[in-house]
């Protein structure tokens, strides 16, 4: 992949909120730092050793710090990076903003979801990035997340961040 991935984190860190504590999502389900769901996604024994954490009774009682939930939220992007490009691999081709709006999606999203957006996909294909643009803000998700919606198909419009 071509983007920068700090700024990638930054921008998902801003759109998702970080919390160094354990609390409920809007679902009611455990989460920590910047999103991680931990119904679905537990810490993994290397994360757990990586934090200096023998067991998830630790996270719930001592939460992360700064670095653990930046670390977590880079786990999680890896795999958002993985899925996505093994879901749709026309991604590698693109530039590294339109990469990094593909998986801030992917993030949001999950793949799955993601999947549906086919018209957006084609428009990817045919490198019409204003009609993926205007496909991803004529849908459920753009009511649902408004700004970052905006942002994100502003970037996969003009193929640049804007800073």
């Amino acid at each position: 992949m071509k983007y920068d991935t700090s700024k990638l984190l930054d921008m998902i860190t801003i759109d998702e909120g970080m919390k160094l504590k354990v609390y409920k999502d809007s679902l009611g389900i455990d989460t920590i730092g910047v999103g991680r769901n931990l119904k679905d996604r537990k810490l993994t024994v290397a994360e757990l050793q990586h934090l200096g954490y023998s067991d998830m009774r630790h996270v719930h009682e001592s939460g992360l710090t700064l670095y653990g939930a930046r670390y977590l939220l880079r786990n999680d992007v890896t795999i958002a990076e993985r899925e996505l490009l093994a879901a749709h691999p026309c991604v590698e081709v693109l530039n590294g903003p339109r990469q990094m709006v593909c998986v801030n999606m992917s993030f949001n999203l999950g793949v799955p979801r993601l999947k549906r957006f086919m018209n957006m996909w084609a428009a990817i294909h045919r490198r019409d990035y204003n009609a993926a643009a205007d496909e991803m803000l004529d849908s459920k998700w753009a009511e649902q997340v408004k700004g970052r919606a905006t942002r994100l198909s502003n970037i996969m419009r003009t193929g640049e961040l804007n800073d």
